[in-house]
């Protein structure tokens, strides 16, 4: 029996090294697949050899508004106390809590009866001084035509004459308490001070009202059209401006957002800038006005608001997504002569809508890379592309 040693390439009926043969034919199978696979001519290494397809904006300098964006709150252009100008009991309320007023609708009734008896008494008294006011005029004239003939003495004419003076006097006061009787009992029915909405009832039906007291407030009414807006600044947001300031008499243009984000439709202005900046928030305290026909703003709602405070040139605008934030800076990705990418620091200013803008870092002419920005590396070769086709492009190599 031949030993186990006689014959090592055999184990168990299997050869442990391969021929000659086999060897030549892995290595055949293996430099096709090669071929197969890693050809030059294959869609992948096309791809390769072409460049990242993305999108390219060729920046120019451009003249861009300057927008502060800031919240604001709504209040009436008109706030006002609606207190009883006289005491009594409050009979009713003429008016529907929150419905709008116009300026001298009723809004209450208070008891008239006691002011109607002080009318009718201030009456009578006038009546009465009238009378008397007759009286010492016929005495003074009858008095002179005797003092004249000397057939009285002149201290008796004297005294006729400053009876009828102090008579005229009298009925003077007494016209002037008639017209106060008047206008109190013209104050028993409140009306509204200005046009505006009505709020609630402070004073319910039946209480007694105190003029010159706080029981004397009955409602508030705040004018709604016109309407104001208050807002503050930073000093920050003041810093981007020409001046440095907002200035209610320049014709800044004031817009907002509904709390829906919706546009208001009407542009606003500037009515109030104050003129110095509050150390506790380091802001400037300001106020536009708004028309408000449909009453779509209501005091003390919140809104955001869009000032429009002049113009920036020589700026650059760039899609936001286009901007890369890190640590320390903003960067975009530019394109050199040999489409290779390079990152380029950037000083980025406030929003315009969906692009940033971008104060220094660029030049007019630049190429910048708008999208691929996670396939992109400075270096990289970058093949510009439209839109269209990049979508083209990049459907293959999800695939």
């Amino acid at each position: 029996m031949a030993s186990a040693h006689a014959r090592p390439e055999f184990l168990g009926g299997y050869s442990l090294v391969p021929s000659l043969a086999a060897l030549a034919g892995l290595l055949a199978a293996a430099l096709l697949a090669g071929c197969e696979q890693g050809g030059a001519n294959t869609p992948a290494a096309s791809s390769a050899a072409a460049g990242i397809p993305a999108r390219i904006l060729q920046v120019a300098p451009q003249r861009v508004p300057i927008v502060l964006e800031a919240v604001g709150q709504v209040q009436g252009s008109k706030e006002v106390e609606v207190r009883a100008r006289v005491s009594g009991i409050l009979l009713k309320r003429l008016y529907n809590e929150g419905d709008f007023a116009r300026e001298g609708a009723p809004l209450f009734q208070i008891d008239p009866v006691p002011y109607q008896i002080a009318l009718a008494q201030a009456n009578a008294q006038m009546a009465q001084e009238r009378a008397r006011q007759e009286q010492t005029r016929r005495e003074a004239t009858r008095l002179k035509t005797l003092a004249e003939e000397k057939a009285i003495s002149q201290k008796e004419f004297d005294d006729a004459i400053s009876a009828q003076k102090l008579s005229d006097a009298t009925l003077q006061a007494a016209e002037a308490n008639l017209r106060q009787a008047e206008l109190n009992l013209s104050y028993t029915r409140v009306t509204a001070p200005v046009s505006g909405v009505a709020g609630r009832m402070a004073r319910s039906e039946g209480s007694l009202v105190t003029a010159g007291q706080e029981s004397s407030l009955l409602t508030t009414m705040n004018q709604v059209d016109p309407i104001w807006v208050r807002f503050s600044l930073s000093e920050s947001d003041l810093a981007t401006l020409p001046d440095k300031r907002l200035d209610r008499i320049k014709s800044a243009e004031v817009r907002l957002a509904l709390p829906d984000g919706s546009p208001y439709p009407l542009k606003g202005r500037l009515n109030f800038a104050a003129t110095q900046i509050d150390p506790r928030l380091a802001t400037q305290e300001l106020r536009a006005e708004f028309r408000n026909p449909g009453v779509r703003l209501l005091p003390g709602q919140f809104v955001r608001v869009q000032v429009a405070a002049g113009e920036r040139d020589n700026v650059f605008l760039v899609p936001q997504t286009a901007v890369i934030q890190t640590e320390k800076t903003f960067l975009v990705f530019t394109l050199d002569k040999e489409n290779k990418a390079a990152a380029r620091p950037v000083q980025v200013g406030s929003w315009v809508g969906a692009d940033w803008m971008i104060l220094g870092g660029l030049n007019p002419g630049d190429r910048v890379i708008l999208d691929n920005l996670l396939k992109v590396r400075p270096g990289a070769v970058v093949s510009p592309q439209a839109a269209a086709e990049a979508k083209a492009a990049a459907a293959p190599a999800a695939k």
